[in-house]
């Protein structure tokens, strides 16, 4: 039970990086500084889809799976609407590609409104300070 658990956690932090990497580029026109951990997660998660690595969690995941006596499919929540994005079925070499092209270019255009409003908003207090 406690692997399972375990194995469960680590599927729901792999999700939520996968999230973080996607989307988390909106979260530095928010808060400009988050682009520090935004950019490498970023750089992270297109060199996995670029190079067909496999990331570190997925050993994790498999690893307690295994001890937990887990095999073939499961159906709860996690493996019904969460692994399938997490592990696309059929995703071959090109869709990895263009999956991180996309990615780069997606995040590269939120960074830079994110500086654009980030030196506005650095502008507008040295204009309030003058």
């Amino acid at each position: 039970m406690v692997y399972k658990s375990l194995a469960n956690m680590t599927i729901l932090i792999h999700f939520a990086f996968i999230v973080f990497v996607v989307a988390g580029g909106l979260l530095t026109i928010w808060r400009f500084k988050i682009i520090y951990l935004h950019v490498p997660a970023v750089a992270w998660g297109a060199a996995i889809e670029y190079f067909g690595w496999i990331c570190p969690l997925t050993y994790l995941e498999d690893w307690f799976g295994l001890k937990a006596g887990i095999s073939g499919p499961q159906t709860g929540f996690i493996d019904t609407y969460i692994m399938p994005i997490v592990y696309p079925p059929g995703i071959n070499r090109e869709m990895q590609y263009f999956t991180a092209g996309g990615l780069l270019a997606f995040n590269v255009a939120i960074w830079l409104l994110a500086w654009k409003r980030h030196i506005k908003r650095i502008r507008s207090r040295g204009v309030a300070k003058a």
